[in-house]
């Protein structure tokens, strides 16, 4: 048999790897075609132009997702949960990152296209194998083809829901339930007090906004709108403020730069203005010496004087040089004073530039509020950064209130939102009912639909006392999306930095979260991009 060569043997090789890889991929593209057909099954047949989602509910023993928009079910399909040990925790989270390629680096099989992660130590959305049983080191696997549809139209901050079992979202009607303040929208719509700040009208003018656009009742998609532009003007200056003050900063650098040899210049030239006048006090000596020895030769008095009279020019010169140094590096100093002043100025300016724009977009996101019996306390958060806090009254404080999730879907008037919730549980005695182990064997995805706990929900609103100055804050910020969440449960570990509230159901298994906390490890990213614990993200997948 004749040897091959080399090039021959590379090719071989190369066709080898190339197969192996063409048929892991044929694999996961078999299963996820077939997971697809599932889905396409599932899905729900649209008879109206979906808006854009709202909720994503993951049902843990019906192993499926269903996604929510203001007005129903969008989307549906059948997903792959936690396994044994490794458990989806039941619980409140949002969307905090996306990425369509994403590589696990804490398992080796873990390729995770589209993902979503809703926990910054490793929970996510993403495509992957659904085996018909909960598989996962903790994610929700999605079919591939549902995965890229759903990362397509979904954004940072949707909120998902993850439930023992299926529940749908209820419209709502409370008294409790935030609304526009209606003295504050009358105020707003008033000919003095409906206009935009001047700094305000002159960023939407920026944006292209007509000032007869720029008056809009709070609230309104017009509002949304101009407070998004507004935003963006906002944005776009603070770039250009930041752009500034880093020329500004390389001018100070450039001028700081200058200044450093008319300074050595200076201080040589004082040197040897001194060291002159050290020799002509030493001429002067020399020739009084001479002049008070009466024998002394006549041309020794000559030459003391002739050493006297050169040292004095050489003071003269030297003290001219040193004049004139002194003068370039005064002004070299006060050019680099001025330009340092400056580029304090300018940094000054990109601070409050980028305080004001990340206000301004802040403003246009909706406000999220968590009330916990456990701390019995209130908190809100909007665009992902705690805002306020404050203790609040509970009736029964001691007797369980369930968890709910309520969202405000759009304005009903100029006064009035409309509301849905989603109770964690199917009735308000479901929560201390223990958690079925999870089995492996196919999910049955046909599972019923429970509606949500709306009495429970009523009776949860009914036991709370919220404070007015936190109704007053809330009340100008309720936009669509808004959110409330009502629960025995504090905020999770997991709600820190850039996060919205993360609310895990204390009796449900919870391995897929507890597995992940581990000792820290560093990464050359985790020190930027906002994840809790300390400024560093710990292990995730």
């Amino acid at each position: 048999m004749k040897a091959i060569p080399a090039l021959g043997r590379f090719a071989v090789v190369f066709a080898m790897v190339a197969l192996g890889l063409l048929t892991a991929m044929g694999s996961l593209q078999s299963a996820s075609a077939r997971n697809s057909r599932d889905a396409n099954r599932d899905e729900l047949a649209q008879s109206r132009r979906a808006g854009p989602p709202m909720l994503a509910i993951v049902s843990l023993s019906d192993q499926r997702v269903t996604i929510y928009d203001a007005e129903g079910k969008i989307l549906q399909s059948p997903v792959s949960t936690g396994s044994t040990g490794y458990e989806t925790p039941a619980g409140i989270y949002s969307v905090v990152q996306k990425k369509a390629v994403h590589q696990s680096n804490v398992y080796e099989d873990g390729n995770m296209p589209f993902m979503q992660r809703i926990t910054w130590t490793g929970i996510a959305l993403h495509a992957g194998v659904l085996p018909g049983h909960p598989a996962s080191h903790g994610c929700v696997r999605m079919p591939l083809a549902f995965a890229e549809r759903l990362f397509g139209l979904t954004d940072i901050g949707l909120r998902v829901i993850v439930v023992r079992d299926d529940i749908a979202p209820a419209d709502i009607a409370h008294p409790a339930l935030f609304k526009p303040d209606p003295a504050r929208r009358e105020a707003s719509l008033s000919p003095s007090a409906s206009r935009p700040s001047g700094s305000e009208q002159r960023s939407a003018a920026r944006v292209g906004l007509p000032a007869s656009e720029t008056d809009a009742a709070p609230g309104s998609a017009r509002h949304l709108q101009i407070l998004k532009s507004i935003a963006d003007a906002r944005t776009a200056e603070a770039e250009a403020a930041g752009k500034r003050a880093g020329a500004a900063k390389q001018a100070a650098a450039r001028k700081a730069a200058e200044a450093t040899p008319a300074t050595k210049l200076l201080r040589a030239a004082e040197s040897n203005y001194a060291r002159a006048e050290e020799l002509l006090k030493a001429a002067e000596t020399q020739l009084e010496k001479a002049r008070s020895v009466e024998s002394a030769p006549p041309d020794a008095v000559n030459k003391a004087e002739l050493a006297k009279e050169k040292a004095a020019a050489k003071v003269a010169e030297t003290q001219g040089q040193a004049q004139a140094a002194k003068l370039q590096a005064e002004a070299k100093m006060a050019a680099a004073e001025r330009a340092g002043e400056e580029a304090k100025a300018a940094e000054a300016a990109r601070d409050v530039a980028v305080e004001q724009a990340e206000e301004a977009t802040r403003k246009t996101s909706p406000v999220s509020v968590f009330i916990s019996r456990k701390t019995q306390r209130l908190y809100i958060r909007q665009g992902y950064q705690p805002v306020f806090e404050a203790p609040i009254t509970i009736r029964d404080v001691d007797k369980p209130i369930g968890s709910y999730v309520f969202t405000a879907l759009s304005y009903v008037n100029s006064a009035e939102v409309r509301w849905s919730v989603v109770s964690m549980y199917k009735g308000p005695d479901a929560a201390a009912a223990p958690h079925p182990p999870a089995k492996h064997g196919r999910a049955d995805s046909r599972g019923e639909t429970a509606p949500a706990d709306v009495a429970g929900a009523k009776a949860a609103l009914d036991r709370i006392a919220i404070p007015r100055d936190a109704l007053e804050r809330i009340s100008q910020v309720v936009l669509p999306g808004s959110s409330l969440i009502i629960s025995d449960e504090s905020a999770s570990i997991e709600t820190g930095k850039d996060t919205d509230f993360v609310v895990l159901m204390s009796g449900e298994p919870q391995g897929g979260i507890k597995t992940r906390r581990r000792e820290p490890r560093f990464r050359n990213d985790d020190f930027f991009g906002g994840p809790p614990f300390g400024g560093f993200r710990m292990f995730w997948n």
